[in-house]
């Protein structure tokens, strides 16, 4: 198995009752909206579907010396995370997402966010031991909104490939995190030039495509996976070997905060639990194991989305595989 790194943020999500059921009979009746805490940040969210499932995940990256870090970094032990790179600061607080859903589930996002405890991680707070051995590291795009955590998210990554490492970058575009409103595409590219697997959604994708070859752009570059997820419709994935579709299983939307962590997560799973390394990426590309694990990363997002929260609604190996047994029950 091998050593996963996910760094980033980790902040707390306050999840609206509105749609997600979790009000109480006299909040729904009064009409006055609550909110309850759960933790969160998508490289968090990313590291705990790791450990839950069985790997051996660690969370890098910085949290407040205030009651929500604490929060966060009991939560992330109590889910089997390592926390050995975890690290707290006084110069700022946690960071915080008010989390609003629609019918369907889908989210809506208020961050207070910067100043954030997240962005104050430097290159020199990394564990000395952090890129030790053979190892994965899963990056996202919301620690590249200020200059100096979006140098020192590059440099993780372009230390991880000078030590063979496999590098996993998920867009997760946030645009409202961004001090023009809306994300530095040039910026994300950069940092998508420096992956082995790219995962975005079909908006996150659009946003940043570049021309018509914009797949094929990439794939010239370091890229050898992209994945393009678009919610309940069928995943894309492309190749410089082929491109093909999954189809996620069917399931009752209750709240999609975490699915494209739990997706991702999956599939960093399998590929940890096979030891893929960037020089035998290409070659498992051609295989039928790649196939088995983009479908079992397809029912670890429909899992999430079937859940409300976001660490809670990450599978273990036990409800996966009882999600998938009441699904083809269904079938």
């Amino acid at each position: 198995m091998l050593k996963v790194v996910c760094f980033g943020e980790a902040l707390v999500d306050l999840l609206s009752d509105r749609v997600a059921g979790n009000a109480s009979t006299g909040s729904a009746e009064s009409g006055v909206e609550q909110f309850r805490k759960f933790p969160g940040g998508a490289p968090a969210n990313a590291a705990v579907a790791v450990a839950k499932l069985g790997g051996e995940a660690y969370f890098a990256g910085m949290l407040g010396e205030d009651l929500f870090g604490r929060f966060l970094f009991d939560a992330l032990r109590s889910e089997g995370v390592k926390t050995d790179y975890v690290r707290f600061t006084n110069e700022a607080k946690t960071a915080l997402a008010f989390v609003s859903l629609d019918e369907s589930g889908e989210r809506s996002f208020e961050f207070y966010r910067p100043p954030a405890a997240d962005l104050c991680f430097r290159p020199e707070h990394f564990h000395q031991d952090t890129f030790s051995g053979q190892g994965i590291l899963h990056l996202c795009s919301n620690s590249l909104t200020d200059g100096e955590i979006a140098a020192t998210t590059l440099q993780a990554a372009k230390t991880a490939q000078a030590q063979g490492w496999l590098v996993s970058v998920d867009v997760n575009l946030r645009h409202n995190l961004w001090p023009a409103g809306s994300a530095s595409r040039g910026r994300v590219l950069e940092l998508v030039a420096l992956a082995d697997i790219v995962k975005m959604s079909r908006e996150e994708r659009d946003f940043l495509t570049n021309g018509k070859d914009f797949h094929s752009q990439l794939l010239q570059q370091r890229p050898q996976l992209l994945l393009v997820t678009d919610g309940p419709q069928p995943l894309q994935w492309i190749s410089a070997v082929g491109q093909g579709t999954v189809v996620p299983p069917r399931t009752d939307t209750v709240d999609t905060t975490a699915a494209g962590d739990a997706f991702i997560g999956g599939l960093i799973y399998q590929l940890a639990q096979q030891r893929v390394t960037p020089t035998e990426l290409s070659g498992w590309l051609h295989t039928e194991i790649f196939q088995q694990a983009l479908h079992f990363a397809c029912a670890c997002g429909a899992h999430a989305a079937s859940k409300a929260g976001a660490f809670p609604s990450l599978p273990n190996q036990q409800s996966l595989n009882a999600f998938l047994s009441a699904r083809s029950h269904h079938a």
